[in-house]
């Protein structure tokens, strides 16, 4: 059956980050005279985001913070915990890392995204995203000219649920006011997208596009709901 809605994640599954943070850390440092390397940035990025969100789930939504200022306090804890502790070199620092984020420069959009969404939206599928991201992924799809195919992007920020709650993928069926039975969702996490989806009552698939991916893909999730390529989608929704 044709889905009346087909519903995406982003990071993994549209768009990859072009480089590691540390690596982009690093560069944007270098012009505060600061030199760090970027696996040292890359491991004090991981340990500085895990504490924030052990501390204050989901961009602190729920503790009265911005994501704006979840990120920046994940910027600066990362610095901080490379050795940089000046607060007039980390505050612009972070500042402009966190917007600088957004650009389009950052992001690649794999290379069978784009036929497929045309082809999806050629056929008269509405499409929308559910992504465990903050509110700045509508601006980073329209810099990546992906913003126009989805009706509607819900974020985990926006919704103050994240996946695999399953509220975040009732909340957007309410929004499209359709039923389970009636939406497929593609993802690339097998618990967060695959899993979680069909809990709910939809039809689900699993994009991997490395063979590792496909390797441990299949200890969990049938070969015929797995995705080498999008382009395999175009012929499920035929």
């Amino acid at each position: 059956m044709r889905p009346q809605l087909l519903t995406w994640d982003v990071k993994g599954t549209l768009l990859c980050v072009r480089r590691s943070v540390g690596e982009l850390y690093s560069s944007e440092a270098k012009l505060h005279g600061l030199q760090l390397e970027a696996r040292a940035l890359d491991r004090s990025f991981q340990a500085a985001l895990q504490m924030q969100d052990k501390q204050f789930p989901n961009y602190g939504r729920g503790r009265g913070l911005t994501s704006q200022q979840w990120w920046v306090d994940v910027v600066k804890k990362t610095f901080c915990f490379c050795g940089v502790s000046d607060e007039q070199v980390l505050s612009p620092l972070a500042e402009k890392l966190y917007h600088q984020f957004c650009s389009a420069a950052n992001w690649e959009v794999y290379g069978d995204v784009q036929d497929t969404l045309d082809h999806c939206r050629k056929i008269g599928v509405s499409m929308a995203v559910i992504s465990n991201f903050d509110r700045r992924l509508e601006q980073i799809l329209a810099n990546c000219n992906l913003r126009q195919y989805f009706q509607f992007v819900m974020t985990s920020e926006d919704a103050g649920i994240a996946k695999p709650d399953q509220r975040i993928f009732r909340a957007a069926l309410n929004l499209a006011q359709v039923e389970p039975r009636q939406v497929m969702h593609i993802g690339d996490d097998i618990r967060m997208d695959y899993l979680a989806a069909r809990a709910v009552g939809m039809e689900s698939y699993l994009i991997c596009r490395g063979q590792e991916e496909l390797c441990d893909a299949k200890r969990l999730v049938p070969r015929a709901h797995i995705l080498s390529s999008l382009h395999q989608l175009c012929d499920l929704i035929k």
